[in-house]
């Protein structure tokens, strides 16, 4: 039974990783958009800056 729940737990943990390691182009556009949106808050930032 324990033996089980090991062999469930890693299936669990690993099905993730390998679903993140096969979609590299995915998680590469992923970064990019994370970087684009950091931009976006920085203008933002600067616009109420320039207001005040």
């Amino acid at each position: 039974m324990a033996q089980r729940m090991v062999r469930t737990g890693l299936l669990a943990l690993m099905l993730p990783v390998l679903l993140a390691l096969g979609g590299c182009n995915t998680v590469e556009g992923l970064g990019q958009d994370i970087k684009k949106g950091g931009e976006a808050v920085e203008d933002a930032a600067s616009s109420v800056k320039k207001k005040l």
